[in-house]
């Protein structure tokens, strides 16, 4: 199967389905000499593994991480990093009718007409356990773009159609609430919405926001490898996002030039934006401000109620699907886009590392 290699200079390779041995993900271009054991992974696995409240998956997978290789006296050596998680507790039998239809929402159709067969214990290689391998990757990148001085924070930021408020944005909620939001209010309404669609076997969406903090300038190509334009890509590679915007996104479309350029002024002899509609990038490179990327993330196909599809006999069919699925996807997701955004920039800076001869000179002299 093709396309399951993402970056250039910072490259990963994923593989693994749902219910095969297990998970993994092979990590090259990692520099030599950062510090890393399993628990800088498996901290960020725990974001995304299932079973963290009644609003996920009842599968029971502890998603623990075993470096393979690439790593010797707790620092990365330069070589390839393998990771891998083992799956535990596939209920393949959950999962046999399927094989005979094709349910709403989910790949079962596209698959047979690609490739003329699929994998379909709880979705293969579409599944979003695939995931895995990309957040344990992020953890890494995350880890790199730390000691440049660069965070990288995804939440919440709507779900079921209410949003947080911004005047009661609380960083540090974020790690404390089950849908990962920064706005305690928000996440009071929205909990009962949950009970009421997970009691009648329905599903939410909504979005996830991501912010890269001090991120450096002039980060990114100005044509078809634009820092917003891989970031979308790698963001819009995730299963359930359907949408993608950068800053204002769709809200431009109603703006107008006086309002949505950012101005820019310089204080205390630094070149500064007073505004940040571009979202960090302008021309497809970072200005400097603060990246903000979103996420739209679609309500989960797998619902308990009776619908309507085919069969492979040609068959008009209603069906009700089995199995054990999240009723909303995105707090398990945020951490996938931050993985994902993080791996993006990182490989981006080190492609940028040689836009300047200069830099090449200082490396080498």
């Amino acid at each position: 199967m093709a396309g399951s290699t993402f970056g250039n200079i910072f490259r990963i390779t994923t593989w693994g389905e749902s219910h095969g041995k297990g998970i993994g993900v092979v990590v090259d271009g990692c520099p030599a000499g950062l510090p890393l054991n399993e628990d800088d992974i498996q901290n960020f696995l725990n974001r995304r593994k299932p079973g963290q409240s009644k609003y996920s998956t009842a599968r029971n997978e502890d998603d623990t991480v075993e470096i393979l290789s690439g790593i010797f006296e707790g620092k990365t050596t330069g070589t390839p990093i393998s990771m891998v998680v083992m799956n535990k507790t596939q209920r393949s039998s959950d999962y046999s009718d399927i094989a005979e239809y094709y349910r709403p929402g989910h790949a079962d159709y596209t698959f047979d007409e690609k490739y003329g067969f699929r994998d379909y214990r709880g979705g293969g290689r579409s599944s979003g356990r695939e995931t895995i391998g990309r957040v344990a990757a992020g953890a890494i990148a995350s880890k790199l773009l730390t000691e440049l001085g660069i965070s990288v924070t995804a939440y919440s930021k709507a779900i079921g159609g209410i949003e947080i408020n911004y005047d009661n944005f609380d960083k540090e909620f974020i790690m404390n609430n089950s849908l990962y939001m920064p706005d305690k209010g928000a996440v009071d309404k929205i909990l009962p919405l949950l009970d009421e669609k997970r009691e009648n076997g329905d599903s939410v969406g909504g979005v996830i926001e991501c912010v890269v903090s001090n991120m450096k300038t002039g980060i990114g190509e100005p044509v078809f490898d634009k820092l917003d334009a891989n970031l979308a890509k790698a963001i819009m590679s995730i299963g359930a996002v359907k949408a993608v915007e950068i800053g204002d996104g769709t809200n431009v479309a109603s703006s107008f030039g006086t309002t949505n350029n950012d101005v820019f002024r310089y204080e205390n002899d630094e070149l500064i934006k007073l505004t940040n509609h571009a979202g960090g990038i302008l021309g497809g490179i970072s200005d400097g401000s603060d990246i903000i990327i979103r996420a739209t993330v679609k309500p989960t196909p797998s619902i308990y109620v009776e619908q309507q599809t085919v069969n492979k006999s040609g068959e008009n069919i209603s069906i009700n699907i089995k199995g054990r699925h999240d009723p909303i996807i995105v707090p398990r997701a945020v951490v996938v886009v931050e993985a994902m955004t993080a791996i993006t920039i990182l490989d981006m800076l080190l492609v940028s590392m040689t836009s300047k001869l200069d830099n090449i000179k200082k490396f080498f002299s």
